[in-house]
């Protein structure tokens, strides 16, 4: 085939699967199902008339995708949030996946016929969750979730992977080769995902000396170098025999957490590649599938969707959180909200270049059990949210014409403060405010328009000032605007 026609082929569904995603926002349709539709209905067996059957490259599309949308995933989380559901986060991501893993996997075996090992490598590669998708369904709808619920799902979802991607490997080898057993999983366990934990920590820090050391001339070649250091720290650490995916996401959390060159240009260009690599995945996995094949697996796979998610995800999700104190209510979002995504189905490739007997079949009943979960869970979170009352206002993050990076030679932020409407400043002039002397108001949102600031500006209640200052003038601002008019 022409270079020419595979360049348009691939231009024109990126087209569709991009302007597609207006879809989502309006009908609440979850992205990842659309990008799927679309890659079936180019398939072969589609209106496109696409064929494409080649496992291997599927596979390999779908690593280079989950590498940097996994990085993404890290370099986007807001430590501050996450910080303080780390271990539930943990124990979901490691211990819930195994729980999920050996629930579906049982059920697999005595209720679906499949031997042990195969049923428990089915539970395995259905066992992450993806919250992408949960939060442009929730974006769409104007709401979001109670504290700490969204800090936990998005840090749970972007490191729960490594862990079904070890016991997908782990049961597939266990298959394969005669001399391989349980016992053996415990020395490997350590070394994948304790050599990934350290390869990833040591990769964060020789990411971030690089990119605060050595300056370069010029600002588009920053995302050229994080793009080779992700790269690398997935490769040295498969190389060595652990968790590649692991060491990614600890380089991209250590990064979000700390502070270098260039961080909102590489963190923007990230995001945007991720979105890319999500496409190109989706696409690929869509067109690998034929339709007429999964149909055949439709009962099979409501019954395994329905333990997943009516058994096996609440049952992992209590039994993580019982050392913790959280409402009834919202241990039940955290078990709905355990959607199934893109990696179930890319790990689903595994089996198949394994040569594992049941590979075909479990390709296609994990793809129905993905596109089931999106369906049913994925449009009814908003409802759900409801009637659990986890639901909360969804808040815009305010656009400004001004931005600021922070670099490790000053010492401030730039941040946006509200005045309230009985506030003792509304009325009175910025020169009248007694603002500390480092404390500077950059701009001034009133409305739909800016205003920029000078001394004798006015303040109005409801204005959001964008504020440049530490943390200790920025608390006395903050102290000197919510002071309330007294009665009367």
């Amino acid at each position: 085939m022409a270079i020419e026609i595979i360049l348009f082929c691939a231009a024109l569904l990126t087209l569709v699967s991009v302007l597609a995603s207006k879809l989502s926002d309006r009908f609440a349709i979850p992205t990842l199902l659309l990008f799927l539709v679309i890659g079936m209905l180019a398939g072969s067996e589609g209106l496109g008339a696409i064929h494409f059957n080649d496992p291997w490259l599927a596979k390999s599309v779908g690593i280079i995708a989950l590498i940097f949308i996994i990085f993404s995933g890290g370099i986007d989380t807001n430590w501050k949030d996450v910080r303080p559901v780390v271990f539930p986060s943990i124990l979901l991501s490691t211990l819930g996946v195994l729980v999920t893993a050996i629930i579906v996997g049982l059920f697999a075996s005595y209720i679906l016929k499949f031997s042990f090992l195969e049923g428990m490598l089915l539970g395995s590669i259905v066992s992450s969750t993806d919250a992408a998708a949960v939060f442009s369904i929730l974006r769409s709808k104007r709401i979001s979730l109670k504290q700490p619920l969204k800090p936990l799902l998005e840090f749970e979802s972007g490191s729960n992977d490594p862990m079904a991607v070890f016991l997908t490997i782990s049961f597939i080898s266990m298959i394969t080769m005669k001399n391989m057993n349980i016992a053996n999983l415990i020395p490997w366990f350590v070394l994948d995902m304790g050599g990934g934990t350290v390869i990833g920590f040591l990769m964060a820090r020789f990411t971030l000396l690089i990119l605060n050391k050595f300056k370069l001339e010029y600002e588009g070649l920053y995302p050229v170098l994080t793009i080779s250091l992700v790269l690398l720290s997935y490769s040295v650490a498969s190389l060595l025999k652990c968790n590649g995916f692991l060491a990614v996401y600890i380089v991209g959390l250590m990064m979000s957490k700390n502070e270098f060159l260039n961080k909102k240009t590489i963190t923007r260009f990230h995001d945007g590649l991720a979105w890319l690599m999500q496409i190109t995945m989706f696409l690929t996995l869509g067109l690998l599938v034929f339709p007429s094949h999964i149909l055949s697996v439709m009962g099979v796979g409501l019954l395994l969707a329905a333990v997943l998610v009516l058994l096996a995800r609440p049952i992992s999700v209590l039994l993580c959180l019982l050392p913790f104190r959280m409402r009834t209510g919202k241990k039940a979002m955290i078990a709905w909200v355990g959607l199934r995504g893109a990696v179930p189905i890319i790990l689903a490739t595994f089996p198949l270049l394994a040569g594992i007997p049941q590979a075909q079949t479990i390709f296609n009943i994990v793809f129905f059990v993905v596109i089931t979960s999106v369906l049913i869970q994925g449009t009814t979170i908003p409802l759900v949210s409801r009637i659990l009352r986890v639901d909360a206002p969804f808040t815009n993050k305010r656009r400004y014409p001004i931005e600021f990076e922070k670099t490790e030679s000053i010492d401030a932020e730039l941040t946006d403060v509200i005045v309230p409407y009985d506030s003792e400043a509304a009325g009175k002039r910025i020169v009248d405010l007694n603002v500390p002397e480092k404390c500077l108001i950059m701009l001034i949102s009133r409305g739909d328009k800016f205003v920029i600031p000078a001394g004798p500006t006015v303040i109005d209640g409801g204005d959001i000032l964008l504020v440049l200052a530490n943390e200790q003038d920025l608390a006395s601002l903050q102290q000197t605007l919510t002071r309330l008019k007294k009665p009367g």
